[in-house]
């Protein structure tokens, strides 16, 4: 994924590039010269995206993210005092995806996909035989989406395994967008207690 440069002036940061992550804190702290921020940003930029996108599995939330986080550390920086930059950017990163995922909207989607998920790869505890158990859920999966009414079926797969929106599903079956709600809420309840009683 390749970014833009944050920091617009290479030329005049040349000197800053030199110095150590500590080094650059230092000197902002002192100055509140903002192109250590851009140095320091640049150097771990990849890394702000990477966290973001493994909790907001979504690129351009996660290039969002990477700015917002970017715009924070102006007044972070000053607040905190750093002793590792690198593991206390990650974890600057990993608390404001879980701050957005706390968004009732995103929480939904997130929590749901995990669900999916979990079903899909290891929805007991496990056993010595991941693989053979792996494939025992995901059968056990397909057989209980199967039982489900055809409503309640279709809607679930055309968001769950098709990741289709509700926007997508309404046009797609011709449902109105409460009803695929409901079918919906109404399916994952019966799904769990269908997986629940071994399908």
């Amino acid at each position: 994924m390749a970014f833009f440069s944050l920091n617009k002036n290479k030329d005049d940061a040349s000197g800053l590039h030199a110095m150590t992550d500590d080094q650059l804190i230092v000197r902002y702290k002192a100055t509140s010269d903002s192109r250590c921020i851009e140095v320091l940003f640049d150097r771990y930029i990849h890394l702000v995206f990477g966290v973001s996108m493994k909790y907001l599995e979504n690129e351009e939330e996660s290039k969002d993210a990477v700015m917002d986080i970017f715009e924070d550390l102006f007044d972070l920086l000053l607040e905190h005092n750093i002793t590792n930059f690198k593991s206390w950017l990650h974890t600057v990163t990993r608390n404001f995806c879980l701050m957005k995922l706390r968004s009732p909207r995103k929480r939904e989607v997130h929590d749901d996909k995990v669900l999916i998920n979990t079903l899909q790869n290891n929805m007991e505890n496990g056993d010595s035989d991941h693989h053979i158990e792996q494939e025992k859920n995901i059968g056990k999966l397909n057989e209980s989406i199967g039982k489900l009414c055809e409503e309640q079926r279709k809607c679930i797969e055309l968001m769950y395994l098709n990741d289709k929106s509700y926007k997508e599903i309404v046009n797609i079956t011709g449902y109105s967008l409460k009803n695929v709600k409901s079918y919906i809420q109404n399916g994952k309840r019966n799904l769990k207690i269908l997986m629940m009683k071994g399908g």
